[in-house]
């Protein structure tokens, strides 16, 4: 088996499922919306899903180690409109897909780290930290979104079938 090909093909799969639970997000939601006061807002965690198919993992395919001082102030993506959204999530998209055909096989066995103020958060091979780190996140934030979607009056599209706003 090729993993590098089975990594584009679930990869293509899961930004498809990905750009069309975006798409339902409604015209007028409120991205200040949060469930609980625990949860993020909902265009927090819309910005935050396409870091997962942009810069992250961008970061994951072609850095050997992200770094930053404890000091570092990330600021988080958090879009202006839906379309601002989309727009980002389809120009990044093109690009990690490329930088993910281009890894060298041996390059998924390679440890990749995290780094955060001198402490090491993430140590483990790239292949781990894509699948983790990128892809699993990517579907666990994906399945908060789509509660938030229905919360807001959106239709929730099915991902692995349809949903029960298509039946």
């Amino acid at each position: 088996m090729d993993i590098q090909n089975e990594l584009l093909a679930e990869f293509d799969r899961e930004a498809a499922k990905t750009r069309k639970l975006l798409e339902a997000i409604p015209a007028d939601a409120d991205f200040a919306f949060k469930p609980h006061p625990k949860s993020m807002p909902l265009g927090n965690l819309a910005g935050h899903i396409t870091d997962m198919t942009g810069d992250w993992a961008l970061h994951t395919l072609t850095k050997d180690k992200l770094e930053f001082p404890a000091d570092h102030k990330w600021e988080q993506y958090v879009p202006e409109s839906k379309a601002a959204l989309l727009e980002k999530f389809d120009r990044e998209l093109a690009g990690v897909r490329a930088a993910l055909a281009a890894v060298p096989q041996q390059k998924w066995d390679e440890h990749w780290q995290f780094i955060f103020g001198g402490q090491k958060w993430i140590d483990q091979p790239r292949y781990q930290v894509f699948r983790d780190m990128v892809m699993n996140h990517l579907v666990h934030h994906r399945a908060q979104l789509g509660v938030y979607v229905r919360m807001v009056g959106g239709k929730v599209p099915g991902s692995y079938g349809p949903s029960a706003d298509e039946m």
